[in-house]
C-alpha cells in the first residue's frame, strides 16, 4: 500500500471514530447538529456573492455543504470503506489524496466543533440561543488557533488537489466509468460526493480567485475573532 493511500485509510478510520462517538450519545448528535445549522447559517451569509454567481456557485455550494457545512458525511465515508481496496488499486495517487484530504478536513472539523461545544454548552451554558458573541468567546476560549488555521489551509488544499484533478481527462473519465459499479455496490453517496466535486470545478473559470476569496475571508475572520473584534464575520465585501 502506497503512503497516499494509507493516509486515506487513516483518515476513513479517524472519521468513523468521530462518527461512532456522535451516534452513542442523542443529545451530543442533536447538539452538534444545532451547531452545524448555525455555522451553515453563517457561511452562506459570508459567501452570499459567490453563491449568487452562477459561475462560483456549484463550487461555493459543494464547500459549504460537502466540506465544510451541514452535509451528513455518514454515508459517503461508509461507501469509502466499502470501496477503499478498490480505490487503492486502481485510482491515481493524486485522486486518493484528494479524497484523503476531503475526509481529513471533514473529521478536524468534527473534531474542532466537539471542543466548541464543550465550552459552549458546559462553561458558558448555551442551549438553544447562540449569539455571535458567545460563539467567539467560546472559540477563543478553546485555543486552538493553529489547528483552525490548518483546516482553513485545507480547503485550499481540497480546492488545489480538485483543480488539478479536473484538468486531467482520464481520472474523470474513469470516474464516469465508475457510476453504475458504485451505486450495485451500495456507494451511490460516495459517488455523488465526487462527482460533484469535479463537475463544480470542471467549468468554473478562475478557481484561483475562488479559492483565495474563501482562505482570505476566513483568515479575516479568525483574526477578528481572537482580536476580539465586534462583530467579527461582518466583513467589508470590497476587501476579498
Amino acid at each position: 500500500m502506497s503512503d497516499i493511500a494509507q493516509f486515506l485509510r487513516e483518515q476513513i478510520d479517524r472519521a468513523r471514530t468521530l462518527r461512532l462517538a456522535h451516534e452513542a450519545s442523542p443529545e451530543r448528535a442533536a447538539q452538534r447538529l444545532w451547531l452545524r445549522r448555525w455555522q451553515a447559517a453563517r457561511l452562506a451569509r459570508t459567501y452570499r456573492d459567490l453563491l449568487q454567481d452562477a459561475n462560483y456557485r456549484p463550487a461555493a455550494e459543494f464547500f459549504l455543504s460537502d466540506l465544510y457545512g451541514l452535509k451528513d458525511t455518514a454515508a459517503r465515508d461508509a461507501g469509502l470503506e466499502r470501496v477503499f481496496p478498490l480505490m487503492s488499486k486502481t485510482l491515481p495517487d493524486a485522486a486518493l489524496h484528494g479524497i484523503g484530504l476531503a475526509v481529513e478536513l471533514d473529521a478536524l472539523s468534527e473534531e474542532l466543533d466537539a471542543r466548541l461545544l464543550e465550552f459552549l454548552v458546559n462553561e458558558l451554558g448555551v442551549r438553544e440561543q447562540l449569539s455571535e458573541d458567545a460563539y467567539a468567546e467560546a472559540y477563543r476560549r478553546c485555543d486552538n488557533r493553529a489547528q483552525r488555521e490548518h483546516q482553513i489551509g485545507l480547503i485550499r488544499e481540497v480546492g488545489e488537489d480538485l483543480v488539478q484533478l479536473v484538468r486531467k481527462s482520464m481520472v474523470y473519465a474513469m470516474l464516469r466509468a465508475m457510476r453504475g459499479p458504485a451505486k450495485a455496490a451500495g456507494c451511490g453517496e460516495l459517488q455523488d460526493f465526487l462527482e460533484r466535486g469535479f463537475r463544480a470545478f470542471r467549468k468554473m473559470k478562475d478557481p484561483q480567485h475562488f479559492l483565495d476569496t474563501v482562505q482570505t475571508r476566513e483568515m479575516r475572520i479568525l483574526d477578528r475573532i481572537y482580536g476580539a473584534t465586534p462583530q467579527p464575520f461582518d466583513l467589508d465585501r470590497t476587501r476579498g
